[in-house]
């Protein structure tokens, strides 16, 4: 199961399948990057299109080769997401500003950043991409800043898993929502770790057999 989560607290609950019609998340603020007046910054979460019609000899050519195929029906273990989530998880506040946000991410030597607000329920994720948009580095140190906050970029509202929720339908999710992490949330909409493409790569490679990403 999947939720999502905004200011306003859980807007969504369910399966796979009823998530992918969620429309795309979206940042909470526009923002362009110092110095870059110009450039307009692209979706950052658009779901790929469909294949035309055109795509359609393709198909039915794989699906020829997929009947040939001697799939074994022994595909292992189904892993879940707590089984691999980071359990100690750096999280920021709304009110954060953009500076301190990175310095909190470049010094943990993170990527991203569940946003918790004073109640400790998840409102968003802010991730160094977004913090760009609003900081130019010289040498590796902040030079110049705009006066934005947290809230001003981050991805709100912001897709979950649950604990138990199936890896492989993890992984389809960060994949069509271009999402470098999600974080895992409780039924008691309790923040419990954060699970990334690192995550699922590393057990790719550390946990075969790799039929069980079949």
């Amino acid at each position: 199961m999947f939720s999502v989560y905004g200011v306003t607290g859980q807007t969504f609950r369910g399966t796979l399948e009823e998530f992918l019609a969620v429309p795309r998340l979206h940042a909470g603020r526009d923002s362009r990057g110092i110095a870059r007046e110009g450039e307009e910054l692209g979706p950052e979460m658009v779901r790929p299109g469909r294949p035309g019609p055109e795509a359609e000899p393709y198909r039915q050519a794989a699906q020829a080769y997929r009947r040939m195929l001697h799939v074994t029906t022994d595909r292992g273990p189904v892993l879940h997401a707590y089984q691999l989530m980071s359990r100690d998880v750096l999280t920021l506040r709304p009110e954060t500003t953009v500076e301190a946000a990175w310095n909190e991410l470049f010094g943990a030597g993170l990527g991203q950043a569940p946003v918790l607000d004073k109640t400790h329920r998840i409102i968003g994720i802010v991730t160094a991409k977004d913090l760009l948009t609003a900081i130019n580095l010289e040498d590796g140190k902040v030079r110049d800043v705009l006066p934005q906050t947290v809230a001003d970029i981050m991805t709100s509202p912001v897709v979950s898993a649950d604990p138990v929720s199936d890896i492989r339908r993890v992984a389809r999710v960060l994949l069509e929502h271009h999402l470098p992490g999600m974080p895992v949330v409780n039924e008691r909409h309790e923040l419990v770790g954060i699970i990334t493409r690192s995550d699922i790569l590393r057990a790719l490679v550390n946990d075969p057999p790799l039929s069980l990403w079949a």
